[in-house]
């Protein structure tokens, strides 16, 4: 079965509309909805009495419906009593100013006070729900730290140095990572470390680096408290998957039973970016199914221009995410807000009711997703690899760099992108993960990594494989310290060369091959690599090194067309698209264990196409299987 709904909020609603929600879902082809998730202040009113009778009514409708309830703990939204009581609970921003109530998310995450009143409520609904019948799946929280992943207060300053001695065991040892030899930083007590707060110049990267290491932490940590309470049943939390990249992701999907996210259009061009979201997700999953638990039937609320879905697009988008492996396609929300900040968020049944576009977009994607039933449970198979570490990202956002041009998140999208464009499906890897299974692997922006990701990556093409390295890669340790003896550091054995100095640009810049070169440039000196593109003065643009068994491509650049790049290395690799197809024209498979395939064939232009025989009419969205 592929799950169908979305959040369902009926405390924002008087009870005579609950029957008519139940009904109306049965009538959309939904099969759960999650609740509970803003419900904090409805179900505990006042420190320590609790009212769960309209709760109770709210799973006994569904069960009585054959709806399927995601249990939430309510713990993303305290109520206003736990801002009023406990001030001192609530996040400190970097500039030392206290947040107010008056949201959602108004917590410091490292608050003992906090911790406990959200363990305590998480319980009281645990002990109460766990066994009810329509309670199929637990959602813990909301999106961890979309709005307060780090807090610098100083019950966070206090958990960070706990957890700076349990990493580093002595105050040397801290002091040899951080470099803290410069500009006179050397600690002689813990006590004297603070969160890195608003200084009068640039703060030391490698602390700021492990404050963001930390404050992940402490959400995960978070998630593992509740989680341990809640029973047998199935546990995750949405995580927003290549959209938030304050919290690392690889942490959480260790800790959740599967994998839920949440997508939003955004960017140039959105589908290029809900197929990166997508991919990342079912990767974070281990390559199985996975859940969407929140997109949008139509507009948002929080874009500074919030553009309605053309008729079509809701269901183009849903059935995306289901081509990459989503096993669950749900939204935000049930139905649309009357009141609050996200009344102009879309939702499956809108202010207007059942007599419009989206209602009856809802109701027949309902119905398709029943006889696409069987898709559940299949796999997305990948040849190519596309390495991420949010160290190494959370590193180079340090405004202390060569340029700020050189953005990590834009540079991993773009080779996505790029690959998007050739037909070929993607995994999303950690340096230090299993690459065996991969002909192609990709890093387009690692500027940290460590001695066992980049030996991972050498026995990867050592072993027959190809990769492909970016710019800027391979430079620091996991302190964020320089690799010394020549860019690009970890790997400069691998792609064989040897970069002494970097040149960003001001403007583009003519490669000999006839592209362009964008943002940077490096002097780079070959010492086993041959140059296959370079700058009109020579330098080395684009190289390859062969090494064992494999070969590994080094760009010097980051051109401005990425396409004859990819085409080269996909070639050399053995990697080909899932079935030939127009350019614009997405196509994914999924297979079961037993060789049961579909083919999705998703068309996002304006112009009717073929693949495999098969019309593929503009704007449309054509599956075959057995």
């Amino acid at each position: 079965m592929i799950v169908y709904g979305g959040d369902w909020n009926p405390e924002q609603w008087p009870e005579e509309t609950w029957s008519e929600d139940v009904v109306l879902m049965r009538e959309a082809g939904v099969t759960r909805v999650s609740v509970g998730i803003f419900a904090w202040s409805h179900l505990e009113p006042e420190e320590g009495r609790y009212d769960f009778t309209w709760f109770d009514r709210i799973l006994d409708l569904l069960g009585e419906h054959g709806v399927e309830a995601c249990l939430a703990t309510p713990t993303a939204a305290p109520p206003p009593w736990f801002g009023h009581t406990y001030p001192e609970a609530l996040p400190v921003d970097r500039d030392g100013r206290r947040l107010h109530h008056g949201s959602r998310q108004g917590f410091c995450p490292s608050s003992p006070i906090y911790r406990d009143r959200a363990l305590r409520i998480a319980e009281k609904v645990a002990d109460r729900y766990r066994d009810h019948e329509a309670v199929v799946m637990w959602h813990v929280h909301n999106e961890y730290g979309c709005h307060n992943a780090r807090c610098y207060c100083d019950a966070s300053a206090e958990a960070f140095r706990a957890w700076l001695c349990e990493r580093y065991q002595s105050l040397d040892a801290l002091n040899d990572a951080w470099g803290t030899a410069f500009w006179s930083q050397r600690y002689s007590d813990w006590a004297q470390i603070l969160p890195p707060r608003i200084t009068s110049f640039l703060t030391n990267p490698a602390h700021e680096l492990d404050f963001k290491r930390f404050s992940s932490d402490a959400l995960v940590s978070l998630y593992r408290a509740e989680r341990a309470l809640l029973g047998p049943k199935p546990a995750t939390t949405n995580l927003m998957a290549g959209a938030h990249w304050d919290m690392d992701c690889w942490s959480f999907a260790e800790a959740v039973d599967v994998v839920a996210t949440d997508h939003y259009l955004i960017g140039e061009h959105p589908h290029e970016d809900l197929a990166f979201a997508a991919d990342y997700a079912r990767s974070l999953n281990g390559g199985r199914p996975w859940l969407l638990m929140e997109h949008s039937t139509s507009a948002v609320n929080w874009q500074g221009l919030n553009l309605a879905k053309d008729p079509g697009e809701l269901r183009r988008n849903s059935l995306a995410h289901l081509a990459r492996g989503a096993d669950a396609i749900m939204f935000f929300q049930w139905r649309q807000s009357r009141a609050g900040a996200e009344k102009w968020h879309s939702a499956m049944l809108p202010h207007a009711g059942t007599d419009t576009k989206i209602w009856r977009e809802a109701v027949a994607l309902g119905a398709e997703l029943t006889s696409l039933r069987d898709v559940s449970g299949s796999t997305v198979a990948a040849d190519v690899a596309i390495l991420l570490d949010h160290d190494s990202v959370w590193a180079q956002d340090h405004p202390a760099q060569p340029t700020d041009r050189l953005k990590p998140v834009e540079v991993i999208k773009e080779w996505h992108a790029a690959l998007w464009r050739a037909g070929i499906t993607c995994d999303i890897a950690r340096p230090e993960h299993d690459l065996s299974g991969y002909r192609l692997v990709v890093a387009p922006s690692l500027y940290l990594v460590s001695d066992e990701g980049a030996a991972n990556l050498e026995s990867f093409v050592a072993a027959g494989g190809v990769a492909l390295v970016g710019p800027y890669s391979g430079i620091v340790d996991p302190h964020d310290r320089v690799r010394l003896g020549g860019y690009p550091g970890a790997f400069r054995d691998l792609l064989g060369v040897s970069v002494e100095e970097f040149f960003p640009l001001t403007e583009p810049i003519a490669l000999a091959g006839g592209g362009v070169g964008r943002i940077w440039s490096e002097q780079a000196r070959l010492t086993t690599a041959k140059a296959l593109d370079t700058y009109r003065d020579g330098r080395p643009a684009w190289t390859r090194n062969e090494w064992g068994g494999g070969t590994a491509h080094y760009l010097t650049t980051l051109p401005a067309d990425l396409s004859p790049i990819m085409a080269r290395v996909c070639e050399e690799a053995g990697v080909a698209p899932a079935a030939q197809a127009p350019p614009g024209v997405e196509v994914v498979r999924r297979t079961h264990p037993d060789g049961r395939s579909y083919l999705f064939a998703i068309n996002h232009t304006d112009e009717d196409a073929v693949v495999e025989g098969v019309a593929v009419p503009a704007g449309d969205v054509v599956v075959t299987g057995p």
